[in-house]
This record gives C-alpha cells, structure tokens and sequence, in this order.
C-alpha cells in the first residue's frame, strides 16, 4: 500500500525517533508499503518519519543510482535499516545537490563526510557494522537525519536557506500538488 508522505511542517519529522524490535505490529506489511511508497515517489530512501512513525526505520535503494551512471564503478545497495547508529565519519567533505520526498520541488548543496562506518539491523533484526562510501553514504546519511530530526534544508548555507524559506511555507501550507499523496501540516 502507498503511504502518504509526511510535507515539510510535520512535528514528526522533527523528532529524533525511537529504536524498535521485532515485535512492532505488522512489521512485515510496513516494510512492504515503505518500498513501494519510496519508489511510486520515484525516491532512493525512505525513513519511517516520513510516513509518520517516530521510529529508527528507514530503507534505501541505490542501485537504481548506480545503474543510471555509465562511468560509475560504485555498487549500489538495496538495504533495510534498523535502528542505525553512525559511530564514525570521515574523510573529505563533498558537496552534492539534494532533495527530499518530504520537501517536494526544493534541492540544495549538502557537504557530507564521504564515508560513513555505521551499525544497524537487518529486517531479521541481526546487528551489522559497515563502512559506506560515496552516494551510498550520502543517502544512508540523508534518511538518517531523519530518524535523528534533522531536514536536508537544516544543512544549507544560510543565504540558500533564506532564499527557500517561502517555498517551504508553501509546502507547509499544503500550497502545492506533488505528483504523490502528502499528508501536510493542519492545525484543526
């Protein structure tokens, strides 16, 4: 089932979110929707906060990436990620445009580590440690803002971010019409 996603002025996408376990209803099922929403969006990532659970959750697909770039010799993954935890990043900081499926028809330049070691859980909830590097890293990175609160627009140079500030009230607002279902921010 295709999940509305949570627009830019949602509280829960502003929560650090919580770990969970094996036992969270209907787990099964919601893996199932997080892809299928994430690609209906036409998205690489998805975290849980953005179809409005405050859990450690999210999934990524970078093949689809990797197999649009002729020269690139980077493997794309297709991985579910359970209550992740960086434990270090490093070396050179590199700017990329990003986007969000929460912040729809607004990119920026992020700078990010490009690379990441990182501990999480498969959908088996067996504990995994990892190096990533380049896009593979970026986007791990980018979902994982998510579940810690953050927005890609938070990491954007200050004169980018003023420049973009009525689009996102536009998106809070609900003012716009992406081409996938949104839930956007009501205060009735």
């Amino acid at each position: 089932m295709i999940l509305p996603i949570y627009a830019y002025g949602q509280p829960v996408l502003k929560k650090k979110a919580t770990d969970i376990d094996a036992s969270y209803p209907e787990l099964k099922e919601l893996i199932e929707n997080m892809w299928e929403t994430m690609y209906h969006a036409d998205g690489v990532g998805l975290a849980a906060p953005q179809v409005g659970l405050p859990i450690r959750m999210f999934v990524v697909d970078t093949e689809q990436v990797e197999r649009k770039r002729p020269a690139s010799t980077d493997a794309g993954i297709k991985k579910i990620f359970f209550n992740a935890q960086i434990i270090e990043e490093g070396g050179n900081p590199w700017s990329y445009e990003e986007g969000c499926l929460s912040i729809p028809r607004i990119h920026g330049e992020v700078e990010r580590p490009e690379q990441i070691r990182m501990t999480w859980q498969d959908e088996n909830f067996e504990h995994h440690e990892a190096v990533f590097t380049g896009i593979n890293a970026r986007v791990i990175q980018h979902e994982y803002d998510h579940i810690e609160g953050i927005l890609f627009v938070e990491r954007l140079k200050p004169l980018k971010k003023r420049l973009i500030q009525r689009k996102l009230e536009d998106i809070r607002l609900g003012n716009i019409r992406p081409d996938y279902r949104m839930k956007f921010f009501t205060t009735r």
